[in-house]
């Protein structure tokens, strides 16, 4: 909620700055061109570092409910890590783009059990040394129509999926180990934003959700940012934002039966190439 109000303040801001420049530019200065709003092609390369929360349970084979585990203080995962990020950004055409983002994170720890943990079909006794790990990736690709677009600010709305890989295992020895995979294509809608402020300057914003249940999967999705752009450079430009993924997800899949709710919270440092 803190992440989505921050969202919205910047969203405020920066259409109340943009609203105020235009206002206050005389008729005979050019309208910002960011290349942000003009390239056709963009690439992106950079780095996030969230705060991780995770909590997680698998129904054992024979049926029941699974106990909710939180990985970070159970097993002792690390609550922050940096993990790269990519992005491909293509304008079709003056109002249509295409969108895809990417960025896997895998974390894994050994830790001596301070109370009895059940993972599936494996009990792991208090004072066992357990080995775990959970890999986690996020392959988001929409498609988006910009209704409002002007040389200086843009709107729009879109729609794709955030396709969610999972993977777990808890082990140790003398006692053995369970392990699950799962692939989760979440549907999504979003609504995105870019303004200029000048000719370097520009800001970026973008909100993804959607909450439905199909196929194997029932849940929601909520991935929000900001960013402030600079390019000083006709073709590469520098970025700094913060962003906010949510995924929370039941999964009824032979390869994983049981929940899954992860948030990632952070700052981003990135920079691109366009064309």
């Amino acid at each position: 909620m803190r992440v989505f109000q921050y969202w919205l303040a910047g969203v405020v801001l920066t259409l109340g700055i943009s609203s105020l420049c235009i206002a206050e530019t005389p008729a005979s200065e050019t309208i910002p061109n960011h290349p942000a709003l003009s390239d056709d092609l963009s690439f992106t390369l950079g780095v996030f570092y969230p705060r991780i929360s995770t909590s997680a349970s698998l129904k054992p084979s024979g049926g029941g409910t699974g106990a909710t585990i939180d990985f970070e203080d159970t097993f002792d995962l690390d609550e922050r890590a940096v993990t790269p990020i990519a992005g491909l950004f293509w304008r079709v055409s003056d109002n249509w783009r295409v969108d895809v983002g990417y960025f896997d994170l895998s974390r894994d720890a050994t830790r001596v059990l301070a109370a009895d943990v059940t993972w599936g079909d494996q009990t792991f006794t208090a004072g066992t040394t357990v080995d775990s790990s959970f890999d986690f990736s996020d392959l988001r690709v929409s498609a988006a129509y910009s209704f409002f677009k002007r040389r200086d600010k843009e709107l729009g709305v879109g729609v794709g999926l955030h396709v969610a890989g999972m993977k777990t295992s808890v082990q140790a020895s003398g006692v053995g180990a369970e392990a699950s995979d799962v692939t989760a294509p979440l549907p999504v809608i979003n609504v995105y934003g870019v303004f200029a402020l000048t000719n370097e300057w520009a800001v970026n914003m973008r909100a993804d959700w959607l909450s439905l249940s199909y196929g194997d999967y029932a849940g929601d999705v909520r991935n929000m940012e900001i960013n402030a752009l600079y390019q000083p450079f006709r073709n590469v430009g520098f970025g700094l934002g913060v962003r906010s993924l949510v995924i929370d997800v039941d999964i009824d899949n032979p390869d994983w039966r049981g929940q899954a709710r992860l948030a990632f919270q952070g700052p981003t440092v990135f920079m691109t190439v366009s064309f």
